[in-house]
């Protein structure tokens, strides 16, 4: 496996780079974003793990670039910032998973794991089109419609709808929705998932009289049909 790990710290990312060769595999370093975002480009990698503080390209717009190139490639960024509002920023610029420094390397390498299993398997046995009620995703076209009208999701906004669409009618504590669609272990000191669940609420149910989102209270969200507690 490929890993392109753009890091200006020298140290973290010759640490990050000897830990990968150890593991087996093969790991190139950029140390600022614009190389990093002309290496991303021009050559194939498996996976990406960027700093969101560098020089020339920040972290932030940098994924958002690279994920307009290459939508599949998994990437995770590296921040000493862990706040709900850094964490949700970063996961709207397409980021599959955020590791907060300091960071055990063994965490990192359990989230490069569950992102490549997760890419190599995800959705290719099922099929393109999930529905529920009038709730229509397209999974080869990454389009969502509810009664016919296109609704524009961030990835992790699809990624977490395509989730309860798997499973719908069936109630989603916050700790399974933070390991299947983020791949983490959920923080109660930070309410990103909460914070995404209202983001989709206002898309998915915006002109709509029945929502679809529910909350069930001490326990987590259901994706159903009639009315109950939106809180």
């Amino acid at each position: 496996m490929k890993i392109l790990i753009i890091e200006d710290d020298q140290r973290v990312s010759e640490l990050i780079q000897r830990g990968m060769e150890e593991q087996g595999y093969s790991a190139m370093v950029a140390y600022d974003g614009v190389m990093g975002k002309k290496l991303a480009l021009i050559q194939d990698f498996d996976l990406i793990i960027t700093d969101i503080i560098l020089p020339k390209i920040n972290g932030i717009d940098l994924c958002k670039e690279i994920r307009q190139a290459k939508p599949h490639i998994p990437i995770i960024m590296l921040t000493a910032l862990g706040t709900t509002d850094d964490k949700v920023e970063g996961f709207d610029a397409g980021a599959d998973d955020y590791l907060v420094k300091p960071f055990d390397f063994r965490e990192l390498h359990v989230r490069i794991r569950a992102l490549m299993k997760r890419n190599n398997g995800t959705s290719k046995a099922q099929g393109f089109i999930v529905k529920y009620a009038d709730l229509e995703m397209n999974l080869r076209t990454k389009t969502v419609k509810r009664s016919g009208a296109e609704i524009d999701l961030t990835p992790k906004e699809f990624k977490l709808l395509e989730y309860m669409l798997q499973n719908s009618e069936r109630v989603l504590t916050r700790a399974e929705i933070a390991e299947k669609v983020w791949d983490t272990h959920f923080d109660t000191g930070t309410n990103f998932i909460d914070v995404y669940i209202n983001y989709l609420r206002k898309k998915i149910e915006k002109e709509h009289s029945e929502k679809l989102i529910h909350t069930k209270p001490g326990m987590g969200f259901i994706l159903k049909t009639g009315n109950e507690n939106q809180k």
